[in-house]
């Protein structure tokens, strides 16, 4: 067995869509990326990356390539999972949370699962979670977001 922790933020802008675990989000303001930058998949893609114990996202996605920009990171989470499974590791289990003052997330979670599921991590491997961070700091003045994840990985095949 393998273990990942993920971790990403970006500040929020007017002008872009909010994305958090392929979907979108109504709000006022999104997140600042070179891709769509949705905190809550980069932190995903960053355990499983993790875990596997081949860098990190940068590294995968490097923000320097035109091929990245403005991309869905679901696409991005979907190519982690791909080189996972082809080095023959299968997803246990994926516990995020995201942390942003507003909007409430809890009415998106089950729909955020369904996307997260189309770049092959079954739904029900999968728990999301909402916070705020209390008014304090970047994220409680609503100026951005954060995400962490941790990935539970577990070796099924030794690869050919």
């Amino acid at each position: 067995m393998r273990i990942g922790i993920g971790y990403d933020s970006h500040r929020l802008a007017k002008g872009r869509k909010l994305i958090l675990g392929g979907v979108e989000i109504p709000f006022e303001k999104g997140l600042l990326g070179h891709s769509d930058g949705d905190v809550l998949c980069h932190a995903m893609t960053d355990s499983i990356i993790g875990a596997l114990g081949i860098g990190d996202i940068g590294r995968h996605f490097p923000d320097t390539d035109k091929k990245w920009k403005d991309v869905s990171s679901i696409r991005m989470l979907s190519r982690i999972v791909k080189i996972a499974k082809a080095q023959g590791f299968k997803i246990l289990w994926i516990d995020a949370v995201v942390i942003i003052e507003k909007p409430r997330l809890m009415p998106h979670i089950e729909k955020m699962k369904e996307c997260i599921a189309k770049a092959g991590i079954p739904r029900n491997l999968i728990n999301i979670k909402a916070k705020t961070n209390e008014g304090m700091g970047f994220i409680g003045k609503g100026q951005g977001t954060a995400a962490q994840a941790v990935c539970l990985l577990i070796k099924i095949k030794d690869k050919k």
